[in-house]
């Protein structure tokens, strides 16, 4: 939910809820006022009725009052307080069942008492409430949306800024140089919030730049020594009057180093792809290049005697070909180092998956630890680090790898 949404939905709920205890109040309180008048209206009625008996010495007549009700009822009560309560007569002027207000009272006459009970018509009081009430109601539905409105807008407006700086944050690119400043922006807490990005944005820049240095004279800084000790010991081998031990400790050093020399590459190269220091995506046809790689490596097959199967679609991907390249690499090698002889390689291609299958062993390897870093297979004589490679070109490109095995085969399939 949007923020905007929120705060419309507790702003208007709180509304609500006061506006509708505003509401009661209000029409108790115009309940109150109005029973107050008839009460006293009725107070003023008994009063002239008691003047009316002290002055005639009879009781009044009923046409003597208009829409009133006006009962005398002999009894031996001297003195009650009067009573005020309401009750439903029939209006002696029209003749119909009323909602009244009637006064419960003592008279006296000639020695005589009398309950007097006079009743008056509260249907205008009703009418009153009724007509407050549809008002009340009128003004608050208008009040809740010129609200909604108004907060609408008014927050619109509010966080355009914010949504500026959402912008500008998706669109970040951390090769390229970024501004986060707001021009012409008044709310402190804004100002406060971009200075805050653009300073961030900067130092997440400088980092990046040290690291791709670092990264770069590393990989510089190490390979050479490594391609002068390969030299020397190419010079060595070629040695005729070496003896034999010493032949074999040299090709075993130059074996160590040249592993050395991959797995400082391949490290490399995950630490690049791992902080995001590959670009330059380009349109790949990946079936014709497929197609390349199976040729390279048939060398490698017909010493197998591997029978490959390709089923591949035109299918074009924007990515890196430097890293689809690496990637195709380690999973059709892997495919074959890790195949019988006479064994299986089937590749299926189609628009949203790349599927290797391969004979090998009749173990599955395990789900779990098969992309981890430094695993690998008994008979394997790699870095360990391949299908951790793999898995890390994956994610960058924004795919998926799994492992299967099912029916004697080892399954690497890759989701676009």
């Amino acid at each position: 939910m949007k923020l905007a949404a929120h705060y419309n939905r507790t702003n208007i709920l709180i509304t609500v809820t006061l506006l509708i205890i505003g509401a009661v109040i209000y029409f108790l309180a115009i309940n109150y006022i109005a029973r107050s008048q008839l009460d006293n209206d009725l107070s003023e009625e008994v009063a002239e009725v008691i003047d009316y008996v002290s002055a005639n010495h009879k009781l009044p007549k009923q046409v003597d009052f208009d829409e009133d009700q006006t009962v005398f009822i002999e009894t031996n009560q001297k003195q009650i307080q009067p009573r005020f309560f309401d009750t439903v007569y029939v209006n002696p002027k029209e003749k119909e069942k009323k909602p009244g207000r009637a006064i419960e009272s003592i008279i006296q006459l000639n020695g005589s008492y009398y309950k007097v009970i006079i009743t008056v018509s509260r249907e205008s009081t009703e009418y009153l409430l009724q007509f407050v009430g549809i008002i009340t109601l009128g003004l608050m539905v208008g009040l809740l949306l010129t609200l909604f409105l108004a907060n609408r807008y008014f927050l619109s407006g509010l966080w355009k800024p914010f949504y500026a700086l959402l912008h500008q944050i998706k669109e970040f690119n951390i090769s390229e140089k970024n501004n986060f400043k707001l021009t012409g922006e008044r709310v402190d807490e804004f100002v406060e919030l971009s200075a805050a990005i653009d300073d961030m944005s900067k130092r997440v820049s400088n980092d990046y730049q040290n690291l791709k240095h670092l990264t770069d004279n590393a990989s510089h800084e190490m390979l050479t020594p490594l391609a002068v000790i390969t030299a020397k010991l190419d010079i060595l081998i070629q040695h005729e009057r070496l003896p034999a031990e010493i032949y074999e400790q040299i090709e075993d050093i130059y074996s160590a180093t040249s592993k050395l020399s991959r797995m400082n590459q391949t490290l490399l190269l995950l630490t690049k792809i791992e902080n995001n220091l590959i670009i330059g995506n380009e349109p790949i046809d990946l079936d014709i290049l497929l197609t390349d790689k199976i040729k390279q490596f048939q060398e490698l097959i017909l010493a197998k005697q591997i029978s490959v199967t390709e089923n591949l679609r035109k299918k074009e991907v924007l990515v890196s070909k430097y890293l689809v390249d690496i990637l195709l690499n380690n999973l059709i090698s892997n495919a074959i180092w890790h195949n019988n002889d006479y064994g299986d390689l089937i590749i299926t291609l189609d628009d949203e998956e790349l599927l290797f299958q391969n004979t090998g062993s009749p173990v599955a390897l395990n789900r779990e630890h098969v992309f981890e870093r430094f695993k690998k297979g008994n008979k394997s004589e790699g870095t360990g680090l391949g299908l951790t490679l793999v898995e890390n070109i994956c994610k960058f490109c924004g795919w998926e790898i799994s492992y299967n095995f099912k029916e004697n085969l080892h399954s690497f399939k890759i989701v676009f």
